[in-house]
């Protein structure tokens, strides 16, 4: 899952790593035909689940006992909610179903540790997002403090070097 438009664009190694999973499932002995991508949310952030089709669809049918292994390049992304990962979890422990990342094959309804480490994953993931996130608004503060912090001005309007906001001479504008 990559999280936005521009992810998709600029970080295609990542995309091909992800569906190269699918010679992991392989390898790991299901076959070929049962391997299922969900790549829905191609472009969406992992910050809930509203409007993550793929991730919705994730849940419904590990729940109707359909998967066997959930498999990510790093599962802590999946979702960026202790609360939306969380139920993954709980509904993976119930139905016994692995989840597996390239640091390894987890078992959250058979082994404790396993779910141990998936949780504190999830919540060093949502965490991460915070300070990242405090970050950005940090660094555009500061931006604003210097008097640089640049708005886009509305359509029909240039900026010009010095700063200052014109009627755009292009009269198509």
């Amino acid at each position: 899952r990559q999280s936005t438009p521009q992810q998709i664009e600029r970080h295609q190694e990542s995309t091909r790593l992800q569906y190269a999973l699918v010679e992991r499932a392989v390898h790991f002995g299901w076959p070929r035909e049962r391997v299922v991508v969900i790549d829905d949310d191609l472009g969406r952030t992992g910050k809930t689940v509203e409007g993550r089709i793929g991730f919705q669809r994730l849940v419904a049918e590990v729940s109707l006992g359909h998967v066997g292994l959930v498999l990510g390049i790093k599962m802590s992304r999946l979702a960026r909610s202790c609360r939306d990962w969380h139920q993954l979890l709980e509904i993976c422990a119930l139905f016994d179903t692995l989840i597996a990342d390239p640091e390894g094959v987890y078992d959250p309804g058979g082994c404790y540790n396993d779910r141990f480490l998936l949780g504190l994953k999830a919540t060093m993931s949502e965490a991460e997002l915070h300070i990242l996130e405090a970050r950005m608004l940090d660094a555009r503060m500061a931006k604003a403090r210097r008097g640089e912090l640049g708005k886009p001005v509305p359509m029909g309007y240039v900026r010009r070097p010095s700063g200052e906001i014109v009627l755009d001479p292009d009269k198509q504008a």
